[in-house]
């Protein structure tokens, strides 16, 4: 979410803090950060050694590569900006950490469109709150905090799901144990096609947003059933469309975490595709959102390196990926990846907001936060890692 009230000081131990902000999930976060981060070096096959010898190795990993996978991704506009330029000069495919949840609300945007809202949009003007199917509390915590407005009376509505306790405002809750594709289907068929449903709740949730100022519509991708999330994003977006013509409403999803929706919106910008695109200079652009999956590639054996961006956190490698498959790994200095078997280079970078600055685009897409660094750790960005590899695979 960005939030930008965050005020980071040096604790007692001299790790990072925020005294005056109460949010578990940025508690759990700043708890990867330590003194010792700045004296992590790099490691060639779990062995120190210095930056120039990494990078030579790195770069003969993707010389040598014809089919690289660019995974995880966990990076700020920069690094990605720096992290195409490096796959085009590679052919690699590009996935996130959160690639199945990014396929699923890009597939519904392409097919259908979206009616989007945003933090501040929803915080002074919407007087209904609709919430469809998740407890966004549990992974945004204070969500409910950063839509409140003193001067404004709304009401939440929790569709499919029980109360999320978090919501301090006036709150209810319907068919919180419906299935819901069927909830969809119903509300639909009343919404587009003006049949009548045996579901009294929805029809009466109908006539409360024809009557509201602005209704926002939130969701989380990540929540919906696994199979088919694409099929629901896409009917909840059709049910606000036809909302739209007669009265106001948008959409909210709660979703790209770890840089996700700032390197998807990137890549965009940069080749007019979303991720799971293989990119290469002199050869057409190939996107295909279920063949360029991660775990398809690793699982099938289709991938002959991989490099892998983590640097809000120390995400863990796949598990399936394959030992001997080479791996570069531009990560949080807290990874760990002593135990690995097969060709690893390591390098520890910076993490944006924390040892730089660097630009995130926020959960509502459309606002782009500027990060300033907490703290003066002289640890390489993601973006000035990648220049260089592009740089000592250019030919001279």
């Amino acid at each position: 979410m960005l939030c930008d009230d965050i005020a980071l000081a040096p604790s007692a131990d001299q790790r990072l803090a925020a005294p005056r902000t109460a949010c578990p999930r940025l508690e759990q976060s700043l708890a990867h950060f330590g003194p010792n981060d700045a004296n992590q070096k790099p490691a060639i096959d779990g062995q120190i050694t210095d930056a120039d010898s990494a990078l030579s190795q790195a770069a003969a990993i993707l010389s040598n590569a014809r089919r690289p996978l660019f995974g995880g991704l966990a990076t700020d506009v920069a690094g990605a900006r720096a992290l195409y330029e490096l796959a085009a000069q590679c052919g690699a495919i590009l996935d996130h950490l959160h690639g199945d949840t990014l396929a699923d609300s890009n597939r519904a945007l392409q097919d259908r469109g979206s009616f989007f809202t945003t933090l501040s949009e929803v915080r002074s003007r919407a007087d209904l709150i609709v919430v469809f199917a998740c407890e966004p509390s549990r992974r945004y915590p204070r969500f409910f905090e950063r839509i409140e407005s003193a001067g404004r009376d709304a009401s939440v509505l929790f569709v499919g799901c029980d109360i999320d306790k978090a919501a301090n405002t006036r709150a209810e809750a319907i068919l919180p144990n419906a299935d819901p594709f069927d909830t969809l289907a119903l509300w639909s068929a009343l919404v587009e096609g003006g049949r009548p449903i045996p579901a009294a709740e929805l029809v009466a949730l109908t006539e409360r947003i024809k009557a509201a100022k602005y209704t926002a519509f939130i969701y989380e991708p990540s929540t919906l059933p696994t199979q088919h999330a694409a099929l629901a994003i896409e009917a909840l977006q059709r049910i606000v469309k036809a909302i739209n013509r007669t009265a106001r409403a948008g959409t909210l999803a709660l979703t790209g975490d770890d840089g996700a929706a700032t390197v998807n919106q990137t890549v965009t910008w940069l080749s007019g595709f979303p991720l799971r695109t293989r990119v290469a200079y002199g050869m057409p652009l190939d996107h295909d959102a279920h063949r360029y999956r991660t775990e398809t590639l690793l699982r099938r054996g289709e991938i002959d390196a991989l490099l892998w961006v983590s640097s809000f956190a120390p995400e863990p490698l796949p598990a399936s990926l394959d030992e001997n498959v080479p791996a570069i790994i531009l990560a949080h200095p807290a990874m760990t990846v002593a135990a690995r078997k097969g060709p690893t280079v390591f390098i520890p970078v910076a993490t944006p907001g924390i040892d730089s600055g660097g630009h995130l685009f926020r959960v509502d897409t459309s606002v782009v936060a500027q990060l300033i660094a907490a703290r003066d750790y002289a640890l390489p960005t993601v973006a000035s890692i990648a220049s260089r590899l592009a740089q000592a695979r250019r030919p001279s």
